[in-house]
């Protein structure tokens, strides 16, 4: 895991390695720096394999140069393909593994790589790059392009000019949904590769061209008993475990109270040749601690575990470190428990496998409820329930009164599926998502089933953009890097293949996988209700963080940000600190915002 940068912009070395000097702590067992006929290529190392620094990058091989950021998992088995072609190796890693692939294959290298990468490769012969993104969007690229000069790097910081300006596009969309979806960033003119594409950049003509070579397929619905179903998954997770246990430092666990990540723990203490650790941080407040859980399971499946207790003021005292790592604005406050989680593992662990993807692919978000409840009233006709949205409605279950009137108008599940990806963010003065249709329509297209394609839009556009990103910046910032088997392509693919009803029957989410634990743990031990990796965010912003907050939404705060409804806004703080209605996300998503831009503008 690393950090990599590409430019033909014509800085001096210093320049590079100043850039890469503010995100070092991606790659602190190397920093490498090759110039070269007008390119730059740089790369901060976290050695995983071949620790030797034969191994280090910009790695070089005939006329092409890699800066390289993941792990190709079946990074041997392609090695053998080469070596029977005549290929040889002076490593054992699989940055040489893939040079040397595309240098045979070409693009032909992506479809043969399971894993998760982003890498850039400079053929100094015909004076072009080569950019890379993995099939589910693991690993971060972002790029500055002006039509002729290119600047790469996995994150955004180094690649902010003076002259940078906040994409109104790009605004709008953090203010739907708390983060900004690719292919944009919060800055124009500097954007996200997407997962499953690659990009090609001829340096002398100045052409760039951005091709797709991974895609969710339309589903194919299988005929196979839930069983036969059951012991197919069952092998494909422990091959997808398996092969990401292979690491030359100590590696591990995240082991919380949820199904996810106790099946990942589980498999792996099967299929490991020694003890697996395990780790947990335990939370003061009950209400979010599974440590116990946690415990329980690390018990029945012979774990070394570590259980780490953590303090509120802890978990306060890393929103500063926050906005420094998520160098855009991002407001999934599970982020801060995830930085200390991968702080405190640091220690004994630099690999740790956790169980991030299951709920997308699995059907295991409340989202999927509530659609089996919307469903239920979508058969009553659309002018009555309008109707209905105009009468007195009371909050239920938490649902405040404003969200029920939405749901009421909302005319097909579809454009149910779209808003509530969106949280059903009411604070923008002139409502426009016209974004999802331009870069994520294909969701509707994919399936005849509405879960289904719930399931599909939480792949593509939550997964990648919220899951992943926060997984990426919170492992990084300390040099840990994180592996999922449920983000294995193969996985993604068998699971939407299944019949919906193996995954979710209406009543219980992830069923097919809670079926599969059994054999590991048993269902009096797992089928708790999970509590989630979350923080107590509505108490802190009535308490604790209220003078902050409310030091940093100030008028002129508010009247910064174009199209922002400020009375609904102020409304909504109002009844949040009176206790009245719980408005945390939106308060939570404008506090990060506004230290974000203080961060950036006036930092």
């Amino acid at each position: 895991m690393c950090g990599i940068y590409a430019t033909n912009i014509e800085y001096g070395l210093d320049t590079v390695r100043n850039k890469l000097s503010t995100i070092e702590y991606r790659g602190p067992d190397n920093l490498g720096i090759t110039q070269v006929d007008g390119v730059s290529l740089g790369h901060l190392r976290l050695a995983i394999l071949d620790l030797d620094p034969r191994s280090n990058q910009p790695f070089i091989y005939e006329n092409l140069s890699i800066v390289y950021n993941g792990e190709i998992y079946n990074f041997e088995q392609i090695r053998d393909d080469l070596v029977s072609l005549g290929y040889k190796f002076q490593t054992t890693s699989d940055t040489e593994v893939l040079i040397k692939g595309f240098s045979e294959w070409g693009e032909g290298i992506l479809s043969r790589a399971n894993g998760m990468f982003a890498f850039v490769i400079y053929d100094a012969e015909n004076r072009s790059f080569f950019v890379a993104r993995d099939r589910l969007g693991v690993k971060p690229l972002y790029y500055y392009w002006d039509g002729k000069k290119i600047e790469i790097c996995s994150q955004i910081g180094p690649l902010i000019q003076k002259d940078s300006r906040i994409s109104s596009e790009a605004l709008n969309m953090y203010l739907d949904c708390g983060y900004v979806p690719s292919p944009l960033s919060i800055f124009e003119n500097i954007f996200k590769l997407q997962p499953g594409h690659f990009m090609t950049v001829e340096l002398e003509n100045g052409s760039r061209n951005i091709v797709e070579y991974w895609n969710l397929k339309k589903v194919e619905k299988r005929n196979i008993t839930f069983d036969q179903a059951k012991e197919e998954l069952h092998e494909l997770l422990k091959d997808a475990v398996k092969i990401r246990l292979r690491s030359d430092v100590p590696i591990g666990t995240f082991l919380s109270g949820g199904i996810d990540s106790a099946l990942v723990s589980g498999i792996a203490s099967k299929v490991s040749e020694s003890p697996i650790n395990t780790f947990t941080i335990g939370f003061e407040d009950k209400k979010f601690d599974e440590s116990r859980v946690a415990s329980k399971y690390s018990e029945i499946i012979g774990s070394i575990h570590k259980e780490i207790p953590c303090t509120t003021d802890q978990l306060k005292s890393i929103i500063s470190k926050l906005i420094e790592i998520y160098d855009e604005p991002f407001a999934d406050s599970s982020a801060i428990p995830s930085l200390l989680l991968n702080s405190v593992t640091k220690p004994y662990a630099t690999v740790v496998l956790s169980g991030d993807g299951g709920d997308e692919s699995f059907l295991g978000y409340i989202s999927f409820d509530l659609l089996r409840k919307f469903k239920k009233i979508e058969g009553i006709p659309y002018f009555i329930r309008k109707v209905l949205s105009f009468l007195y409605i009371p909050d239920i279950f938490g649902v405040k009164v404003e969200t029920i009137r939405q749901i009421l108008r909302i005319k097909t599940d579809v454009e149910f599926t779209e808003k509530i990806n969106l949280n059903f963010s009411n604070i923008l003065q002139k409502k426009d998502t016209s974004w999802i249709a331009k870069y994520y329509a294909d969701f509707k297209s994919l399936s005849s089933n509405p879960f289904q394609r719930m399931g599909d839009l939480k792949i593509k556009l939550y997964l990648e953009n919220d899951c992943n990103v926060k997984v990426d910046r919170a492992s990084m910032a300390s040099s840990v890097e994180v592996r999922s088997p449920f983000l294995d392509y193969r996985v993604i693919e068998y699971a939407r293949n299944l019949p919906v009803d193996y995954r979710y029957d209406g009543i219980v989410k992830k069923k097919i996988l809670r079926e599969i634990l059994k054999e590991y743990i048993p269902e009096e031990v797992f089928n708790l209700p999970k509590k989630g990796f979350s923080v107590p965010l509505g108490q802190w912003i009535r308490e604790d963080l209220k003078e902050e907050v409310l030091g940093e939404l100030t008028d002129e705060f508010l009247r910064s940000i174009p199209n922002l409804d400020i009375r609904e806004v102020k409304r909504q703080i109002e009844l949040h600190l009176s206790g009245k209605k719980d408005y945390s996300f939106t308060i939570w998503k404008l506090f990060i915002l506004a230290r974000w831009k203080r961060r950036w503008f006036n930092g």
